[in-house]
């Protein structure tokens, strides 16, 4: 297994972070400062990035930016850390491609179980359907590609499950905290912005078939069986 990069300037979170990772079993490297964690994320090609928002010389956002802007890392899931104050970063974060976040101080149990909730999510479903078609949108589980009209559209791992989790249930109305569930793996009511932002960066990657995700006031989400 690739290692967890940990990209944090103190270096007692590190520690802590990198104590209970082990005990889980994955294996960590780690980055004291922005350009170093740069340059280790693109080096290394870890499985997952644990990235502070507030570093030294550069800044987790810029990070984020330059991973995902780059073909040979934007596949990366990114989990932020944050403080509690720092709502605007973190939506700016979910802006920019990160998958999820915890803000500090942090239980250091929750951290790993975000850790392993995000590697969960680019495990592909071993049944149903393996090809999703609807119009000019095509998803092919197996191969974790979307495509429309043939051209390759770019989702981070939590914006293809959270595609697939829609389309695969295609017709039915399912609630923020029905989404939390499946596709973060947890529930909680404060989260719920969390959907409504990832909700917006995919319609954005999906243009014109951003169309077939409805919003169902006061309940959720649906996906339509076709395009108004």
């Amino acid at each position: 297994m690739k290692p967890i990069l940990v990209v944090e300037d103190e270096k007692d979170i590190v520690d802590l972070i990198e104590y209970h990772l082990k005990q889980s079993g994955f294996p960590v490297i780690k980055a004291l400062d922005g350009p170093s964690g740069l340059e280790l994320a693109r080096k290394e090609k870890p499985s997952l990035i644990i990235l502070d928002l507030m570093l030294p010389e550069m800044d987790g956002k810029d990070i984020c930016r330059a991973l995902k802007s780059n073909p040979s890392t934007q596949s990366i899931p990114i989990l932020m850390l944050t403080a509690k104050t720092e709502e605007i970063d973190r939506l700016i974060g979910f802006e920019l491609g990160a998958d999820d976040y915890v803000t500090k101080p942090f239980s250091p149990r929750e951290l790993v179980l975000r850790v392993k909730a995000i590697l969960r999510r680019k495990e592909v479903p071993q049944e149903g359907e393996k090809i999703i078609q609807i119009g000019d949108l095509m998803i092919d589980l197996d191969r974790h590609r979307v495509t429309i009209k043939q051209n390759p559209i770019q989702l981070t791992s939590t914006e293809f499950k959270l595609l697939v989790e829609l389309a695969s249930k295609r017709g039915r109305v399912q609630t923020r905290e029905h989404l939390l569930d499946k596709v973060w793996g947890y529930t909680y009511e404060g989260y719920a912005r969390t959907v409504d932002t990832h909700i917006r960066r995919l319609r954005e990657k999906l243009g014109s078939s951003g169309d077939y995700i409805e919003t169902i006031r006061g309940m959720g989400y649906r996906f339509r069986e076709e395009k108004e």
